[in-house]
Parts: C-alpha cells; structure tokens; sequence
C-alpha cells in the first residue's frame, strides 16, 4: 500500500464515518499549511509551531474554507455537509461551535479528497484558501 498516493474504492470510503474522514483531513490540512509555511518564508524556526497555529485552529479554518465554498462540486458539498452535521464530544476552547463545525466540514473533505487520490483538487482548495 502506498500511503501518499491512495485511490481508496469509493465503498472503502463511505464505509468511513465523517469523523473519521476529518481525522485524516486534519492530518493532511496540517502537513499542506506547514509545507506552505517553510516554502513561503512565512516564519523562522522558531516560529514556525506558532504561525502553524494561526492557520490550524478551528476559527482561522472557518474563516479560509469560506473562500472555496461557491466551487465545490455537489459531490464535495455533500461530503463538505456531512462533516459539517456530525456530532462532536466537545468543541475547543476558543471556538465557537458554528466554526468547530465547518472546520470538521472542511477536514473530513480534505480527508475525502486525499482518500480518493485528489491531490490536484486537494492543492486548488488550498490555494483558494491561503489566498489574502
């Protein structure tokens, strides 16, 4: 199996929970921001875990998603819906539960997409996102 280009079926995929499609999107939202973040020059090495944070928290991903939200595929909206509806233990502290909610929405799509093998999908929403 190799793991960094996957093209799961789509019955192994929707055997998988939203949830468990943000546990890896989360994972993969990460690695892409930190990638951005060396290659860009946007901090030292001794800032890089702190302006990672700026970008990973659940508001800064609410804001972000935003801004792909009218380009989404129906298939991308639903999965994006999915992940938005599911039902979470606890919401963290500094995060209200609307934004909690769409960044769940958001990593259980980046999950979906890595899964499926999108990753040139995968590198337009991100672009999309990290735009200012």
């Amino acid at each position: 199996m190799d793991y960094f280009h996957l093209s799961a079926s789509p019955d192994t995929i929707a055997g998988l929970s939203s949830l468990g499609l943000a546990h890896l999107g989360d994972g993969v939202y990460e690695l892409m921001v930190r990638s951005w973040l060396c290659l860009k020059g946007k901090a030292t090495n001794k800032g890089l875990h702190k302006a990672a944070i700026t970008y990973v928290s659940a508001p800064a991903q609410a804001q972000r998603c935003r801004k792909f939200l009218p380009v989404l595929t129906e298939e991308e909206q639903e999965v994006f819906r999915r992940g938005r509806n599911s039902h979470t233990a606890a919401v963290p502290k500094g995060a209200s539960v609307g934004e909690y909610h769409t960044a769940t929405a958001m990593e259980a799509l980046f999950g979906y997409l890595w899964l499926k093998g999108e990753t040139d999908r995968l590198n337009q929403l991100f672009t999309l996102m990290m735009e200012d």
